[in-house]
């Protein structure tokens, strides 16, 4: 894939001028163009497309709010960053799904990062190979040898509804409101479970994908995993939660 196409739109050239010198700096990134006001965004959005869109938030003709709101129903895959120097416009950033809010004055570090995320999440990721993939399914005819604090367990993979740090350690939620503590650690587990049925949603749970009953926001940049026949939530990222919508498409 080409480099991802960036628009920044402010009406102060200065710090048009500072976000370009970091994009510049960040492989995988493309200035595209400028814009000095909101209408003049949207006209650029409508006609290049750009994969990434730093908005500023008050702008002359349009606010970069109201500019947030229209690029979202041209294309919601449109990533939106606000570079502000208010705060107080951070409720209304996120309500048009914004993937980062940055305050003026911000560190160039800090810019580097967001874009970094935009990178992992929008380029594309290379393939396991089907070694890999062997090498990541281990468990034995549906099955996994568990040691845990009471001794060992051998516990059928579908019975698995959720897996999650708990208290420093990592705990097993089966089916029959089983529950397994276990020194393993959840990348350990992950390495140990199919792929295809187990997704590491956050960095604190592994849930079965055939066991979701249904997923609600939470907060910002999260949302809350309900799964069939337990009491017990998981969390799952933004970040993680378009790539779970994506194999589910």
């Amino acid at each position: 894939m080409d480099d991802l196409r960036v628009l920044v739109a402010d009406d102060d050239s200065g710090m048009r001028t500072v976000l370009k010198k970091i994009i510049e700096r960040v492989e995988g990134f493309t200035l595209a163009g400028e814009a000095e006001n909101g209408k003049a965004a949207i006209d650029f959005v409508e006609t290049q497309k750009p994969h990434v869109v730093f908005l500023d938030v008050e702008m002359p003709e349009m606010t970069g709010i109201e500019c947030a709101r229209i690029i979202q129903d041209m294309n919601p895959s449109t990533i939106i960053i606000f570079a502000t120097a208010h705060e107080a416009y951070m409720g209304d950033a996120f309500e048009v799904y914004a993937f980062d809010y940055l305050v003026k004055p911000f560190k160039v570090e800090r810019v580097i990062q967001t874009l970094e995320r935009v990178r992992e999440r929008l380029l594309p990721k290379p393939e396991l190979t089907p070694k890999a993939l062997t090498q990541k399914r281990p468990a034995a005819d549906g099955r996994m040898m568990l040691h845990h604090r009471e001794g060992v367990s051998f516990i059928n993979l579908n019975d698995i509804l959720l897996i999650q740090r708990e208290d420093r350690a990592t705990v097993l939620y089966t089916v029959g409101d089983g529950r397994y503590v276990t020194s393993d650690s959840l990348a350990d587990m992950e390495e140990r479970l199919p792929a295809d049925v187990f997704f590491r949603c956050h960095k604190s749970y592994i849930i079965n994908l055939n066991r979701i009953k249904d997923i609600t926001p939470y907060g910002r940049w999260t949302y809350v995993v309900r799964l069939e026949n337990t009491k017990q939530d998981a969390l799952i990222t933004h970040e993680k939660y378009d790539e779970l919508e994506a194999m589910f498409r």
